[in-house]
């Protein structure tokens, strides 16, 4: 299981750097905003009830669809803003719950995955999640 998400999170990073694209096209080939873009919560919160709600919850608090990510296990130091990027980049197969895989989102951009993650960040710090 370790060495399947090594190779989910390491390989594309080999890939794209062998390709010698240039740094704005390796950024986007990563699921990432341009260098010096901020993620605004305010603008997060309205995405992320657009996108994520459904199966996130309320704030993040989660529903029957899907896990919270106002939790410890989603704190900064346990999965990384990038995992949310690669998340909604290439979808998660189930691992810390039971809820089923989560799908690819092509919808969502890196600018806006961006902002859906400043709300979330804010949020798990307003519940004391470091």
């Amino acid at each position: 299981m370790k060495l399947q998400l090594y190779m989910v999170l390491i390989l594309p990073l080999v890939l794209v750097a062998c390709e010698g694209l240039d740094p704005e096209e390796r950024r986007k080939a990563m699921h990432l905003p341009p260098v010096g873009f901020k993620g605004n919560a305010q603008q997060g919160r309205v995405l992320f009830n657009q996108y994520c709600v459904t199966c996130h919850g309320q704030s993040g608090r989660g529903t029957q669809q899907g896990p919270p990510l106002v939790h410890q296990i989603y704190r900064p130091a346990h999965h990384a803003d990038l995992t949310f990027h690669f998340a909604v980049r290439d979808g998660v197969r189930s691992h810390h719950w039971s809820f089923g895989d989560m799908k690819s989102l092509p919808d969502v951009t890196p600018e806006a995955t961006e902002h859906i993650i400043a709300f979330v960040r804010r949020e798990q710090h307003k519940a004391g999640i470091k």
